[in-house]
């Protein structure tokens, strides 16, 4: 008999809570929306990130309430949106470091991309660009790592944070010229463009985005983009490939994600109306004005595409032997 009325118990729950979800959903959006930037303000995630979220803003009636929660290479503000309830208030702007990369780097990393993130709406592609202090000796980037080769580890290069695709890109390039360049992580690459700025290390490696504003200022100069094609933002300076480097050829990517388990009718619709606001000319101006190029992409082609990068980082980071604790 009690089993009989916990089955009915059961039953009776599900047609509560079926319909009352389906309601929840119908009337999605009702309260503003929790976007989580998991890096510090200022930085090329922030920015895109903002620019996104203001242009849906004005283009819907939904509100976003933009929320940086930096550290560890961008994976403390992804683990919090991995674990929060599917209801699609919860997301979170993802880039190459924290979904594709940092989970084969860090064991420390308590999510899984594929598992616990649902890939929404990509929202642009971007090189990552070497610059150097406007002082600096160095007028490209041979003369540079001619100086590493002299004197190894007395280069010091600062980057966003430890494992993240600048960080990478910098070990692939002193490794294709044997030499040792020494690593300098900041909590974002606003701290090490400050850093840069300064003279306090001698090169930073970052999304054009983050320092494209002190590139066009004159206190950073652009040695050469990561990129196997110039960029169309910088298209005077040079590609590593063109300096002979060609086994480097490093973008990263920006892309809207949210738990997994969100609701598909959610999840598309967020996807429609990213790609809606990335086909306005105004929005185009102003990613190209950040250095970044825009990418729309269907939820199918965005999943493929995150699940391809991921298993190419897997490959990339075992090469390098790059694992960090």
């Amino acid at each position: 008999m009690k089993k009989i009325l916990g089955v009915l118990m059961i039953m009776v729950c599900a047609c509560v809570l079926v319909p009352m979800a389906k309601a929840q959903v119908s009337t999605w959006p009702n309260k503003p929306i929790r976007l989580v930037i998991p890096f510090p303000p200022g930085g090329g995630t922030d920015t895109l990130s903002r620019l996104v979220a203001n242009a849906l803003t004005q283009t819907t009636t939904w509100t976003f309430v933009p929320d940086n929660r930096p550290g560890a290479g961008g994976t403390i503000g992804i683990a919090e949106v991995a674990k929060a309830s599917p209801t699609g208030y919860e997301l979170v702007t993802g880039q190459r470091d924290n979904v594709a990369v940092a989970p084969w780097l860090y064991k420390s990393v308590t999510y899984d991309p594929r598992r616990d993130l649902m890939a929404i709406a990509h929202m642009a592609i971007v090189p990552l660009v070497i610059v150097v202090p406007a002082s600096s000796p160095f007028q490209n980037i041979n003369e540079l790592i001619a100086s590493a080769k002299r004197a190894p580890e007395t280069i010091k290069y600062g980057s966003p944070g430890s494992g993240t695709t600048a960080h990478l890109a910098a070990e692939m390039i002193s490794g294709a010229a044997g030499s040792k360049l020494l690593h300098v992580p900041y909590k974002g690459s606003n701290a090490a463009l400050v850093d840069t700025i300064a003279g306090n290390v001698d090169m930073m490696i970052s999304s054009v985005p983050s320092v494209m504003a002190q590139i066009r200022a004159g206190t950073v100069r652009a040695l050469a983009v990561t990129s196997s094609i110039r960029s169309t933002s910088l298209p005077n300076v040079p590609t590593v490939a063109e300096s002979g480097f060609q086994q480097v050829d490093i973008s990263t990517w920006y892309g809207l994600f949210a738990p997994a388990k969100t609701p598909k009718v959610i999840v598309d619709r967020i996807n429609a109306e990213v790609n809606r606001i990335l086909a306005q000319p105004s929005v185009i101006q102003a990613i190209h004005e950040q250095g970044a190029e825009v990418r729309p992409m269907s939820v199918p082609q965005f999943s493929r595409f995150v699940e391809s990068d991921y298993l190419k980082w897997k490959e990339v980071v075992k090469t390098l032997g790059a694992a960090l604790e």
